[in-house]
């Protein structure tokens, strides 16, 4: 059960930081993400949420955003031991996909723009960026990575993601509120 929550925490974090158009063009394709690319997709994203927590916990002087960005850190970094693991055990290895590649390449973009902002700009991009990456991670996992999925196991981790995003995208939603944010997130 544990790992099954944690791996569904990496997939959704993979979608969220990538583009919406790496995700769409994967669903446009016909084609989804087979297991080995869908373990790509989700350790890039993790590596990649955590490394945004980690710039939030330097930047930030807001408690709530903080906190938040905290939790990411905790729960991804928990994550990506738990992917590795079930990697391991299903004998998958992580295999680079348009997706996981677009992924780096947005995150290189979001981190140039993170590393460029202070006090209460900063916390509004990065929260922004949360509530974005969440609503679109839901969506993405529910149609494409799950359909994706030929590993039942897999398959269920990936399932067991959706009500955990989506007290994340509620709980990025509410600091975003609290900020008077409105969407400035690319």
């Amino acid at each position: 059960m544990h790992i099954t929550k944690n791996f569904s925490i990496t997939a959704v974090a993979a979608l969220w930081l990538g583009s919406t158009v790496s995700v769409t063009n994967v669903a446009n394709a016909g084609d989804g993400p087979n297991d080995a690319q869908i373990v790509g997709i989700v350790l890039a994203a993790d590596a990649i949420d955590v490394s945004y927590g980690k710039i939030a916990l330097e930047k930030s002087k807001n408690k709530a955003v903080r906190e938040f960005a905290q939790r990411m850190v905790t729960d991804h970094s928990a994550v990506q031991q738990s992917v590795i693991g079930l990697a391991a055990k299903l004998n998958v290895t992580a295999e680079d996909s348009p997706t996981s590649i677009g992924l780096n390449k947005g995150a290189a973009d979001v981190t140039i723009k993170l590393k460029s902002l202070r006090g209460p700009a900063f916390d509004s991009f990065y929260v922004d960026n949360e509530v974005s990456y969440h609503a679109t991670v839901t969506g993405a996992v529910e149609t494409v990575l799950i359909p994706s999925a030929a590993n039942a196991e897999l398959k269920a981790a990936l399932q067991g993601a959706q009500p955990l995003f989506l007290r994340h995208l509620e709980h990025a939603k509410m600091i975003q509120a609290d900020l008077g944010s409105t969407s400035h997130a690319k």
